[in-house]
This record gives structure tokens, sequence and C-alpha cells, in this order.
């Protein structure tokens, strides 16, 4: 993420010593002194944050369980899907809810209806983790601070981060793991990292959290680590929110998919137009509101065609989907390498003249073959892959 942020108070020069107010200046006062942590990508070669603690933030105090992780099992067969994310069960928080859909080497997506808010910490030890709020409001609580979200926002929360989700009103959540992390587009900035003057978006539009003060409690706080095997609780001494002030590059971060700006022409533009971040091994866009073409003879509907070098995920948030019937508002739907789809018959020529649309969607284009997990298919239209006949 190529902004730098400060919070609170940090001192003038890194790795010095830091003194509480009221310290004296001899090295009897370390018991009186904040303690830095460094946070970091690619060992010491990327991105980095610097926080200033209460404590120093390895006190664990207890190992609690380790929680084997499920395996995931892979639905057999090569064939487009829909699936209908609207009917996964609804319960737990936003970890526990998680129903795991589609999955590679390089990501993990699922759909989470939770129906409270987290009573433990969380940190996702091994995986950065993309949430788009589908519906609801809350706070994602953080050792960086707080991040008011709201429906449409993308939530980008780097691992390492330590973050809880505290729910104003009823959340529901697509949910993405990365094994690397999750950018700004390459091809969006200057050399110097500034989103550029065509990119669809700038830094006006990325939030970023406030610090509202360090936590200052004993006692015992769980951290529930995410691993690729499964989970490691881990019970700390003191809060892990005791950060008086911090710097850096990596930290959570917000984008609201209306702030995305269309990119429009006078025949059909192509979905990298729309792409909002990059990770490795695949990309995220976002079809936002927008005008259609304006040639005179432009067919808005997009023109059938095969993905041979990507798998296709697209989560219909919202709007009326002009491309296709039996839609639903969080269907998703999975087109893999190889076969052609397109718009149902008909649809293509109904949207000749048509001068926009009113719809919300993301897509997610996976550069190694897509695995359908097993128990996703209770919720799979099965009647999906013949919808293409007249």
């Amino acid at each position: 993420m190529p902004i730098y942020q400060k919070q609170g108070i940090i001192p003038p020069k890194r790795h010095t010593v830091f003194s509480k107010p009221g310290a004296a200046g001899s090295s009897k006062i370390y018991p009186q002194i904040y303690y830095e942590e460094l946070i970091s990508r690619e060992g010491f070669s990327s991105v980095y944050s610097n926080l200033y603690h209460l404590r120093m933030p390895t006190r664990v105090k207890k190992m609690g369980a380790f929680i084997q992780g499920k395996t995931l099992s892979e639905a057999v067969g090569h064939s487009v899907r829909h699936v209908k994310t609207f009917e996964v069960k609804k319960g737990g928080d936003a970890i526990s809810a998680r129903m795991p859909l589609f999955f590679n080497s390089d990501v993990v997506i699922s759909k989470a209806h939770p129906n409270q808010s987290m009573s433990y910490l969380y940190r996702n030890g091994h995986f950065d983790e993309l949430l788009y709020i589908q519906s609801g409001s809350g706070v994602l609580k953080s050792q960086y601070g707080d991040l008011v979200f709201k429906k449409g926002d993308y939530l980008v929360i780097p691992r390492g981060v330590v973050w809880k989700l505290e729910h104003a009103s009823p959340v529901s959540l697509l949910v993405v793991e990365s094994v690397g992390p999750i950018q700004t587009p390459k091809r969006y900035r200057n050399q110097h990292g500034q989103l550029l003057e065509h990119s669809p978006y700038c830094e006006r539009d990325i939030r970023t959290p406030v610090l509202t003060g360090a936590i200052d409690q004993e006692g015992d706080f769980l951290v529930r680590v995410k691993l690729q095997t499964g989970t490691q609780d881990l019970v700390y001494a003191h809060h892990p929110f005791d950060v008086v002030g911090w710097d850096g590059f990596h930290f959570p971060w917000a984008f609201n998919i209306g702030d995305f700006e269309p990119v429009v022409g006078s025949i059909h533009q192509p979905p990298p137009v729309h792409q909002t971040f990059e990770a490795p091994g695949f990309v995220v866009c976002s079809f936002v509101s927008r005008l259609f073409d304006f040639h005179p003879h432009a067919i808005p509907a997009p023109y059938p065609h095969s993905n041979v070098d990507s798998d296709e995920i697209l989560f219909y948030s919202e709007g009326n989907f002009m491309s296709r019937k039996g839609i639903f508002q969080e269907s998703i739907t999975y087109h893999p390498m190889g076969l052609p789809h397109g718009p149902q018959p008909g649809r293509y020529e109904e949207s000749i003249g048509k001068k926009s649309t009113e719809e919300l969607a993301v897509m997610i284009d996976t550069f190694q073959p897509l695995k359908f997990v097993a128990d996703a298919e209770a919720v799979e239209d099965k009647a999906y892959p013949l919808s293409w006949m007249e």
C-alpha cells in the first residue's frame, strides 16, 4: 500500500529509547519506555510499519488449543456453476460463519453470514484477507485503530494484523484469503507509488484506521491465529491494542465500491478496465453502475468469450443484471478455463440501444484453476450449465 500513515505519538527516530511522560533518561527507566514492534513484509525488504506499545507485544501467557482445519474436498466435474450464496447458513461470527466455496494454491473464496460480533481477537498468519461488505455496518478494530465499515466496502486486511469485527447491523461478507499481498494494481501507480491521474480511484477514496487510544489492560486475552492447517489459540497477558502510536505503510484499509470510477467507451470495454486490486495469482474487478457504449451500432452486453488462461468468479452484489435471467442478489457464477460463456439467448440482442446499467458486481479472475468445494454443492443451481439453450 503506497501511502504513508502516522497515528498517535511516535519517537523522532526509529529503534531509539521512547520514554513515557515523566520518565528519566537513565538506563534505570526501561520499565518506563514504550516498546517498539516492527511488522514487515518479505523479511525486511518490502512495506512495514513500526508500532509503539505500553508493554512488550510478545507476552504470551498461555498456549491454547490447536484446532485442525477441515480439509477442503473438491467436487467432481468441469462445468460452469451457479452458487446461490444467499442460501448459505447464517450463524457465528465473521470467522466461524465462513463457508468455503472455491480454492486453489493462491486463494480461498468464502461466503459468511455472521449474526454476532467476535468475542476474541484474530490474526491471519498465512493469508492476506479481502472482505467485501455485501450488507451491514460496524467497526473493524485492530492494533492500528478503528476502521468504520459500511455496505459496499472492501476491507483489505494484511496478514499480521490483530483484529475483530464488531457489528452495528447484520453483516453479510464475501471473503477472499490470499497467499500474497492484495494491492492496488501496478499499472495504476507512477514510479513513486502514487495512484495515477487515470486510475479509477485515488488516495482520497481510501480510508485508514483511526487510533483512539491505547487499551491499558492486564488479564487473559485470546488471539486466534489462522494458519494453512488450522488455528492456534494464544492467550496474551495484556490487551494487544495497547498501541500509543504507529507509522508506516502496512495497515488495514477500506475502499468503497461506490467510489470506483467506471471507464466507458464507444464500444464494449473489456474486464481489465474494471480492475480494482491485484494479488499473486488473481485480480479483483468492480462492475458498477455506468453509461453504456455510445457507438451507434454498439452491443452493450458482453460478447461470448472463453477464458483460456483464467477461471472467472462473478459475485452479483446488487442491481439488474442485464446479461442473464435467473441470477439473484448474492449469486456467484463460475466459468472455468476453456469453456465459452456469455449472455443468455435474447439478452445479447435486448441490450442493443440501452443507455446505462444499474448494477454492482465483484469479479475474481484466477490464473490457476479453481476447485469447487464439495460441501458447496448444497447451494448450487444444478440447472445452470444448460441455461444458454434457446
